[in-house]
């Protein structure tokens, strides 16, 4: 149960109590600010609690967002502030100090806007949620408040409310083809008690039989496939929306939506793999959906890669930015833009249709294109900009990077004595350090013969290079590209090894062992952006990083026949999934790890 303490003059007709009770709230009122600070004190500490003026007038869906959002510690409205208990402390703080300055007994002003003044003061980090054309104020005479009453009855707020529940940065087939009605879905879902969670898990289950459907490989298969892929990702949208539109944030609720929707695109494409095995054609397509899976992967890290990077660099002037926001001046533009990065929406509608309509092989075949064209499209316009912009990378976002490297202790290592040697590797470009490594790994992975030694020589020349790129603080303009070369390196080594192995169960087993590290990888990721850190140093050293890794798929590759290759890499994939899922739902599930929530179509 939340407190809501309403001090000041009561108002006849007012409707506030109501409103506060109908969000949850046990109002209580306090007759001037000493006995609002003794009522604030009896509320036990694991409560939220809410100071609010009595002569409110406002839409409720103003005191939803000002005083429900379980995201923020604090927060405030005009005429209303309130914590949870991460903001108690602040909170009663700053009301002893309004009080012993004498305000005790003075209700002139609202004593909610002083103690939000106070808390200002105090350097307290306050949200201030974006409003828009809702209503909230404390009138200070009958005509404002008549005024604000005709400002409330001018503005439906359940049409903001179900406005505000879509993503401000969707792409076009969401925004177009699925927000207008899903919308109304998540408020169906609120009105009945469902939680994000559970749309969440439906959306997963729904993805999951559409996976078995296509993995049947009957045409009737692939269209119930199709429509079920197109259901999920509904369902995908909604969950999002219902969040929005009740406030319903968690935490477990952050972890599902940072991990399910790869879940359901990967589970897919081993279902369009195992379809097209067992269709009449009998096609093997298990390399392409392996290289479907890399290529998708690796255009995140991109993503996530720039994003940390530039996350709160100094002097950001670019040419190439500003023309990128001169062209998002033009409408049409901003459309187009975001259509040809092949976002997840359009990517979904893509699969789902040519799955009904087409051949699992074909399907692959026009998701790599179109993801190829989308990743160049999108890092080279990030090179340019990295390239001509002038700005000075911070150290945060040198960790950052150097945790998304995910380097394993044999990187650690020899990073760590590259640093004693006298002459230190060069301090700029680690970019350019790690790339001939990388390249020359995936080279004698593609040009030997399968088992060959010299594919081990040139994963200890890659482990090398790669300590050497992060022995020094990636600060470079075109740093950011190390994770992603990395993600690349190893992704590709295991797709091509399995392949050369040409027995049955390689390529899936190294599908299985490749979504493993990405989970992990993503795992970081979202780590990262909710501000708790990277994960443990045990749990990387434990899985090897990606340095240990490909050091030990080209060993087994060299000392396996391919059947025992096989099973090599279907018990490494076991034992990483194992590992990584146990620490990650520790972390998610525990009361420490952040909320976070996309707020942009990912691709």
């Amino acid at each position: 149960m939340s407190t809501a303490i309403l001090t000041g003059q009561p108002v006849p007709g007012s409707s506030i109590e109501g409103d506060l009770r109908s969000l949850g709230f046990d109002v209580r009122v306090a007759a001037d600010a000493a006995e609002a600070e003794t009522l604030l004190a009896g509320v036990p500490a694991e409560e939220r609690v809410a100071l609010v003026d009595a002569r409110f007038v406002g839409h409720v869906h103003a005191l939803r967002l000002g005083l429900t959002d379980p995201r923020f510690p604090l927060a405030a409205i005009p005429g209303a502030v309130t914590a949870q208990p991460a903001g108690r402390q602040a909170l009663t703080r700053a009301m002893a100090r309004e009080n012993s300055a004498g305000g005790g007994t003075t209700l002139v002003d609202s004593l909610a806007d002083r103690i939000l003044t106070a808390l200002d003061a105090d350097g307290a980090d306050v949200h201030r949620p974006e409003l828009g054309s809702l209503v909230a104020a404390v009138p200070a005479d009958p005509q404002a408040r008549n005024e604000a009453r005709q400002a409330v009855t001018a503005v439906d707020d359940e049409a903001v409310r179900l406005k505000s529940a879509v993503k401000s940065r969707d792409g076009f087939f969401t925004t177009y083809c699925i927000s207008p009605y899903s919308r109304y879905i998540a408020r169906w879902c609120a009105r009945r008690g469902l939680t994000p969670n559970q749309v969440t898990t439906a959306s997963l289950l729904t993805a999951l039989i559409a996976a078995a459907c296509a993995a049947t490989g009957t045409r009737g298969g692939f269209v119930a496939a199709g429509v079920l892929l197109i259901a999920s990702f509904v369902l995908d949208c909604t969950d999002g929306q219902l969040a929005r539109y009740s406030l319903q944030y968690s935490t477990l609720g952050a972890w599902l939506d940072a991990t399910f929707d790869r879940a359901k695109e990967y589970a897919y494409y081993a279902g369009l793999a195992l379809g097209a095995a067992r269709g009449g054609g009998h096609d093997d397509v298990w390399a392409l959906a392996l290289g479907a899976m890399v290529l998708q992967t690796c255009r995140h890290v991109v993503d996530f890669s720039f994003n940390e990077a530039n996350h709160d660099a100094t002097a950001n002037t670019s040419p190439t930015a500003a023309l990128s926001d001169k062209l998002d001046s033009v409408g049409w533009t901003v459309w187009v833009r975001r259509m040809i990065v092949l976002p997840i929406g359009e990517r979904w509608a893509m699969i789902a249709v040519l799955t009904a309509a087409t051949t699992p092989r074909i399907t692959f075949y026009a998701l790599l294109i179109g993801c190829a064209f989308a990743a160049t499209y999108t890092t080279a316009g990030r090179v340019l900009r990295s390239l001509t912009r002038k700005a000075r990378r911070t150290d945060r976002a040198a960790r950052a990077l150097a945790d998304l490297a995910d380097s394993g202790p044999v990187a650690e290592a020899l990073a760590r004595a590259l640093r004693r040697l006298p002459a230190k590797p060069p301090a700029a470009a680690r970019f350019l350090v790690a790339l001939p490594g990388a390249a020359l790994l995936v080279l004698a992975a593609a040009l030997e013969p399968y088992g060959s030694p010299l594919a081990i020589a040139a994963a200890a020349l890659y482990a090398l290079t790669s300590a050497a790129a992060v022995a020094l603080p990636l600060k470079g303009a075109l740093d950011w590209l190390v994770p992603p070369l990395f993600r690349a390196a190893e992704y590709g080594t295991l797709l091509i090894l399995a392949a050369k192995a040409d027995v049955n169960g390689a390529l899936p087993a190294a599908f299985g062992l490749v979504a493993a590290v990405a989970y992990h990888h993503y795992d970081t990721v979202y780590r990262i952006r909710g501000n708790a850190g990277a994960p443990p140093a045990w749990l990387v050293r434990s899985i090897g990083g990606h340095d240990g890794r490909t050091l030990l798929v080209t060993v087994l590759a060299a000392l396996l026949t391919a059947s025992q290759f096989t099973v090599a890499l279907t018990a490494l994939a076991v034992a990483v999934a194992v590992v990584v899922l146990v620490e990650s739902i520790r972390f998610w599930v525990s009361a420490g790890a952040p909320a976070v929530h996309d707020e942009g179509e990912p691709a």
